[in-house]
């Protein structure tokens, strides 16, 4: 059976109590909170070692923070998943009110066992129904999904698989070339906005005077040059969703000007006197941190807290090594079908000094780095003569070997590149094995963390004589 996890917010111990023997009866994980407050508290904490639940279940009526209220904060913190509120007070009116907020569904206290887990149930099947829905979309758009296995990027396919459906502004942070762009178009693919355009704006790439016409549009005659209307990049998202790039570079009067126009879902294009209505969803990026941003008097406080609704941090590259032999095998394939070269191999030195080196620029460096090897090299396996200097250099002071840029070992110091080769099939292999055994052999949960497809994913299974496990 699946892990189900299950948050229960009541201030009634006693019914807490009868509650969770009844889930745990029927093979439920069940976390408590005695009060809204306290239900924030352990989401946080929850956070820490990655466990989330799937379904939480909150009386409507408690001291401090009623349920209402958390549904809001859950809506927020926890965007997908759904929120089955539990009364005393079995009115029509309220339910109704509760599922135009948001809820799930409702309970009336104190709940029929078979109905709890019902219910309970149910909620549990959409919440995986809107993580696969999101899945499917990306296969369907054809486009590369995040690749790893490593904790960071589980965390990060789960934020985007439960942000996706919702309307959260969301703000993305990560090193240059950790993916951030990649990350938006998930999202506006998981989005009810799909259909609808992504626009996107490079906030670093445009003088201010630029960025500003660019993101709000001018009439003509606004200035020298404006020979006729021009809509900006707020109008030509309406209906979809706008991605901000670099927010963290926006000049200070162009913020305040950004605020108004979240605030009030309206822009003012230069040069004119009326404002236009605009609906876009709101997603931006930094490579900065903007919490020390603010404090410094760089970023405006409140622009920040508008658009941290939801935080998404993509882990780098140095901090999710394990996920190295899977990036090499997925981009090596996808620049031989772009260079119309295929490599099968690399030698066991060459990842070896893959993960020997801290990578500053990230997934962008690492695709880069196997792009010149692909080219320069003249067989079907890669070795690490075919490497920058400075990624042997950190092998080097890591192993006291030597190498040049011509791939010649020093005096005195054995080659490690006489070492048979490992097939990336085989890299490959070992990390599905190890995924596996980290998901308790649960295929789903496998394909999840491998970033494909379950079909795919047993498709290798078949492929590495695997289907046993």
């Amino acid at each position: 059976m699946e892990d189900r996890i299950a948050l229960i917010v009541d201030d009634e111990p006693g019914h807490r109590l009868m509650v969770r023997a009844v889930l745990e009866d029927d093979g439920w994980t069940v976390m408590e909170a005695e009060s809204g407050e306290r239900a924030l508290a352990v989401l946080a904490e929850g956070a820490e070692s990655d466990t989330y639940p799937d379904v939480a279940m909150v009386d409507m009526k408690m001291p401090g923070m009623d349920g209402m209220q958390l549904l809001k904060e859950l809506q927020v913190r926890r965007p997908g998943m759904p929120v089955v509120l539990l009364t005393a007070f079995g009115s029509v009116g309220s339910a109704v009110d509760a599922m135009k907020k948001g809820a799930f569904d409702y309970l009336t206290k104190p709940a029929d066992n078979d109905e709890l887990i019902a219910v309970l149930g149910k909620a549990f099947e959409y919440h995986k129904l809107i993580r696969e829905n999101t899945r499917l979309k990306a296969e369907v758009a054809g486009d590369a999904d995040f690749i790893g296995a490593s904790p960071g990027i589980e965390r990060v396919r789960d934020l985007m698989a439960q942000a996706g459906p919702t309307e959260a502004t969301v703000l993305i942070l990560g090193q240059s070339g950790t993916g951030k762009e990649l990350v938006a178009e998930g999202l506006h693919r998981a989005s009810n906005r799909a259909n609808r355009p992504l626009i996107k704006v490079n906030c670093a790439a445009l003088p201010d005077d630029l960025l500003e016409s660019e993101l709000f549009g001018y009439e003509k005659g606004a200035f020298t040059g404006a020979v006729k209307d021009k809509p900006g990049r707020f109008q030509l998202a309406d209906g979809g969703t706008l991605f901000l790039d670099e927010i963290g570079e926006m000049p200070a009067a162009l913020q305040a000007k950004l605020l108004r126009a979240l605030q009030e879902k309206t822009v003012e294009p230069l040069g004119s006197v009326k404002t236009i209505k605009v609906d876009a969803r709101i997603i931006a990026a930094t490579n900065r941190n903007l919490k020390r941003e603010v404090e410094a008097g760089r970023f405006r406080e409140d622009l920040f807290y508008r658009l941290a609704v939801l935080e998404i941090r993509i882990p780098p590259l140095c901090e999710r090594k394990e996920d190295l032999p899977l990036l090499v095998s997925f981009l090596l394939r996808r620049l031989g079908n772009k260079n119309s070269k295929i490599i099968r191999t690399v030698t066991p030195a060459f990842l070896d000094a893959l993960s020997g080196y801290d990578w500053p620029g990230n997934v962008r460096e690492l695709e880069n780095v196997l792009e010149r090897a692909l080219i320069l090299s003249r067989s079907d396996a890669l070795g690490t003569d075919l490497l920058p200097p400075q990624i042997t250099g950190a092998r080097e002071a890591g192993q006291n070997t030597s190498l040049d840029l011509n791939g010649e070992t020093a005096p005195d110091v054995p080659s490690r590149e006489t070492s048979t080769p490992a097939s990336l099939e085989e890299a490959e292999k070992l990390a599905i094995m190890r995924a596996l055994e980290e998901n308790g052999n649960h295929r789903e949960r496998t394909a999840d963390a491998l970033g494909i497809s379950r079909r795919t994913l047993q498709y290798k299974l078949k492929k590495y004589g695997l289907t046993r496990r």
